[in-house]
């Protein structure tokens, strides 16, 4: 009797091995694909928050969140929180405070129909008022002249977008800026006390799996 031929012959080999390298590019393909899609969603946020103050200053001539007219601009906005109406959005991009400007932008933008979302103001931690981005993180607007992050930012405003990714950073700023997270209009840093703008590369350079607040200023 013939010996029975066990294992795989070379031929076999190179056709799995085969295969396996055209399945792991279509996942890696994908993941590219997924991870591309992100960045845009991401990106969209900042430019369509730059549209809700064009948008509303064209229409009314004030600023959203500051103001002072919102319940006579904006039909049935008779509970509409007034701003100071001085040209600035006071408060943090990331408020806690509902009486903030920076928290009432949202109610006003919404009620103007430039955004959708909950016009009942209400900016308390871990709260679904504010709108979040892709990532889960808080996104919020403030003028310059109070920003309370890392100083070097020029423009009337910043928009700033919580826990994202490093490597979405980077991505980010290349999208919309000059790519180098620590100049320019878009940056990237660690909130915290003493944080700094996180360059590209170098010392102190962006972690892709570390997670970061992105700011662009216009």
């Amino acid at each position: 009797m013939k010996k029975l031929q066990t294992g795989f012959t070379l031929i076999e080999l190179a056709i799995v091995l085969v295969i396996i390298g055209l399945l792991l590019g279509g996942v890696l393909k994908g993941q590219e694909l997924i991870n591309s899609a992100k960045v845009k969603n991401l990106a969209s946020d900042f430019k369509n928050i730059q549209v809700y103050i064009y948008g509303y200053q064209d229409k009314y001539k004030a600023l959203p969140g500051d103001d002072h007219s919102v319940a006579s601009h904006v039909t049935g906005a008779t509970v509409a929180t007034e701003g100071a109406q001085n040209g600035v959005i006071e408060g943090a991009w990331d408020t806690a405070t509902n009486g903030d400007e920076s928290c009432v932008f949202w109610q006003h933008v919404r009620l103007a129909g430039f955004a959708p979302g909950s016009t009942v103001v209400s900016c308390e931690a871990d709260n679904t008022y504010q709108p979040r981005n892709a990532e889960g993180g808080l996104i919020g607007v403030q003028s310059v002249s109070g920003f309370g992050g890392p100083a070097g930012l020029t423009g009337a405003f910043v928009i700033c977008s919580a826990g994202i990714l490093g490597s979405f950073a980077k991505q980010l700023d290349t999208t919309l800026d000059d790519g180098e997270t620590s100049a320019g209009s878009v940056r990237a840093y660690v909130s915290g006390a003493g944080a700094v703008w996180a360059p590209t590369t170098g010392d102190g350079a962006i972690v892709d799996s570390a997670t970061y607040n992105v700011c662009m200023s216009f």
